[in-house]
């Protein structure tokens, strides 16, 4: 019995490395003379199809930089997923989903993990594992459980959120401040959330030796700590620490697949083995259970022994985006730690969308007057560089004057 879901290589490619995606004839081909030498040059160490110096335009079609969520299976993870082993995953006997499973365990040095459809399930589990209706969960300012789940905390747990801190980062004297009177009047501090990295601040990393001191110090006042870590490969790949290090104390982990890491779907939730057993059941109870749920587990398990260590090229990328951008009067880039570029505006944020839209690329705006720009493995390559031009035209364009 073969696994053909595992053991590590290079990347593979479903289409030319750095091509764009969705095709849109309207947009006009900028002239090769347009290009920023400099982009060519540093973009040429990126790509491992670049060339340095090379001048190419690939501006015909639309580069996707709104999320690290828009990519698609490799033809290498296609092919793993096609040969999958699976079974009945509701019964336990899915062998791939087994597999993944204990790699996951293995890379957060927890003792189980448990396969879910979504980095949100794997949440919203969390908070079920850890709380009780009424309790309330201390979260950074801008958390994704407390902001982008639908209010799925409040629905499902019943829990309320206290959020602390700022740019998606507190450390133990501000959880301390944050915890509950032992009161009847007052809701009960039950569990606290690190996100990292922090999707609302632009892909901060929680710095390792603050995360340890909050969840001593949760641990210490009878408090659970989870951590949401759906770009947690991205953490690793920034402190050069081990994810199993990063993790360490929390007593869930939350790790997500089909972000940076190019699989389609997928999520896994970390614990003891008796939290996931609890876990398993509402899983179930959410409606995530899945039968043959291996040909997902493939995607994941290829993308994390696959695709994890070029992420270093995705960070590469973002850094030279937001010296680009940084460069424009009137953009302000937040300090770019990995594959997320945070940049606030002196106008509305959609004018510069639809500007960067009509030059073929696809940004998102996170605010009035902020936007996100994230880079990923369907982005990265050669064509990057001119991506990267059209953006500094439309901003240029848009930011004229202020």
């Amino acid at each position: 019995m073969q696994n053909h879901s595992a053991g590590k290589g290079a990347p593979e490619a479903s289409r030319p490395y750095g091509q764009p995606t969705t095709t849109l004839s309207c947009v006009p081909k900028l002239p090769a003379s347009s290009l920023l030498d400099r982009h060519d040059v540093q973009l040429a160490r990126i790509g491992n199809a670049a060339v340095a110096g090379e001048k190419l335009c690939y501006l015909f079609a639309m580069f996707d930089l709104r999320s690290d969520t828009v990519t698609r299976p490799t033809e290498g993870m296609r092919q793993a997923m096609a040969r999958a082993e699976v079974g009945d995953d509701v019964y336990g006997e899915d062998p791939t989903v087994r597999r993944l499973e204990e790699r996951v365990a293995e890379l957060t040095g927890k003792a189980a993990a448990l396969f879910v459809p979504s980095g949100t399930m794997s949440n919203q589990i969390a908070l079920l594992c850890h709380c009780r209706p009424g309790d309330e969960v201390i979260v950074p300012r801008g958390a994704h459980c407390a902001n982008y789940e639908s209010g799925a905390g409040a629905a499902w747990s019943g829990v309320q959120f206290a959020q602390v801190g700022e740019d998606g980062l507190f450390d133990a004297a501000a959880l301390d401040a944050a915890i509950r009177p032992d009161a009847y009047w007052a809701p009960h501090s039950r569990l606290v959330v690190v996100e990292n990295t922090h999707n609302r601040s632009g892909g901060r990393v929680f710095p390792p030796a603050q995360a340890e001191g909050v969840v001593a110090l949760a641990h210490g006042r009878c408090l659970a700590a989870h951590l949401d870590g759906a770009r947690i490969w991205n953490a690793a790949m920034a402190t050069g620490r081990p994810v199993s290090e990063l993790c360490a104390g929390f007593d869930t982990v939350g790790v997500c697949f089909s972000k940076g890491l190019g699989a389609p779907v997928g999520a896994a939730l970390c614990s003891d083995a008796e939290t996931r057993a609890r876990a398993r059941r509402w899983r179930k109870m959410l409606g995530g259970g899945m039968r043959q749920a291996g040909i997902l587990a493939a995607g994941a398990l290829y993308a994390i022994e696959h695709q994890r260590e070029r992420l270093a090229d995705d960070h590469a990328a973002a850094r030279l985006l937001g010296q680009a951008l940084g460069a424009v009067a009137g953009a302000r880039v937040v300090p770019v730690e990995t594959n997320m570029v945070s940049v606030a505006v002196d106008v509305p944020a959609e004018r510069v969308v639809e500007a960067a839209r009509r030059r073929g690329v696809l940004v998102g705006a996170t605010g009035p007057r902020r936007l996100r720009l994230v880079t990923h493995l369907d982005v990265v390559g050669p064509g990057f560089a001119a991506a990267v031009d059209a953006l500094v035209l439309a901003f240029r364009e848009t930011l004229a004057g202020c």
